[in-house]
């Protein structure tokens, strides 16, 4: 399907706090040539960049711990292991990304490898997220992480080793799904180059 086969008809706001939401209306030319009528609600979020942070030499990799209320309004305590991640600003997706790993783990990293981007929702949501990993040493770290208080961030900082951390994935427990994917791809790809 091209992207002429689509025409947006209508937008209303309904809401401009966080992000915005819209009620968007559109008409959708089916593959058969018919024209469909649509109308969804989507939030207009901004995107972001995610981290994975490991050490091939003592088999570790750095999550964090924060409170989601997305997760527990859906019925999860809402407190989910995940990779350092934040909201562009208008950033570049490598030096926001870099700045985040900082803020939340308290680690300094000089390069990081960009391995994907992926629309995170796209049903609902315009966001995508540039999907990043890192190495990482015990003498990069400058403090103990945590997050901007005055943000509402009170984030807790895990060192996991291999094992641990891909039982804890076969097991369910990690269900973030930014941080699925880049253990995902450090089993898949890292681990597979030696890296």
């Amino acid at each position: 399907m091209h992207q002429d086969s689509v025409r947006i008809v209508g937008e209303q706001l309904l809401s401009d706090d966080y992000f915005s939401l819209k009620k968007i209306a559109y008409e959708q030319r089916r593959r058969d040539g018919a024209v469909q009528h649509e109308a969804r609600e989507v939030y207009a979020s901004a995107d972001g960049a995610t981290a994975l942070l490991y050490d091939p030499v003592r088999r570790t990799v750095l999550l964090t711990r924060q409170f989601r209320i997305g997760a527990h309004v859906a019925g999860h305590h809402g407190y989910l292991l995940e990779t350092a991640a934040g909201v562009l600003d208008g950033a570049d997706p490598a030096e926001r990304v870099r700045a985040e790993i900082r803020e939340e783990t308290g680690y300094q990293v000089d390069a990081v490898e960009h391995v994907m981007t992926l629309f995170a929702s796209p049903g609902v949501s315009t966001e995508r997220v540039h999907y990043f990993v890192a190495r990482y040493t015990p003498d990069k770290r400058r403090d103990g992480g945590g997050g901007k208080q005055e943000e509402g961030e009170d984030i807790e900082v895990l060192e996991l080793g291999y094992d641990d951390v891909f039982a804890r994935l076969a097991r369910g427990e990690i269900e973030d799904v930014k941080t699925v994917v880049l253990l995902q791809y450090l089993q898949l790809q890292l681990m597979a180059r030696g890296a």
